[in-house]
């Protein structure tokens, strides 16, 4: 029993050594942009979700939410890319993510409106998620 106690932690302590997790975030007026990335013994997983309501340059337009979750390919040691399959039809949404000290831009494939409608989008437009610490 103790044997199988000390075999399961050990498993657990050593699958945590291995698995990191980062948090951004950026917050522009009323649309909030969350990114979170898993790197776990190298199979590298990116969430991506969005909340906006309307700015004041957008009334009338409803408010939206959005997110996509699927494996990254690691480009190298600052970009990722992210391939989405739409549910809806034969597109691809594709993340571009640039990671720097301090945080992460975006860019996304026109195809993305598949997964983020109206005024919902998970590129940053050239501004930085900042990383949580």
């Amino acid at each position: 029993m103790k044997k199988t106690l000390f075999l399961t932690i050990a498993m657990l302590v050593s699958g945590g050594a291995f698995a990191g997790t980062e948090h951004y975030i950026l917050r522009d007026g009323n649309h909030v942009q969350h990114l979170k990335i898993t790197d776990k013994n190298g199979e590298v997983t990116v969430s991506a979700d969005v909340d906006f309501e309307a700015n004041a340059n957008e009334k009338d337009r409803p408010a939206c939410s959005a997110s996509l979750t699927d494996e990254a390919k690691r480009v190298d040691k600052d970009n990722l890319i992210v391939k989405k399959h739409s549910e809806v039809d034969a597109s691809f949404c594709e993340l571009k993510i640039n990671l720097t000290d301090t945080g992460a831009k975006i860019e996304q494939s026109k195809d993305c409106d598949n997964f983020a409608a109206g005024i919902c989008h998970f590129s940053t437009e050239g501004k930085e998620l900042v990383k949580v610490k």
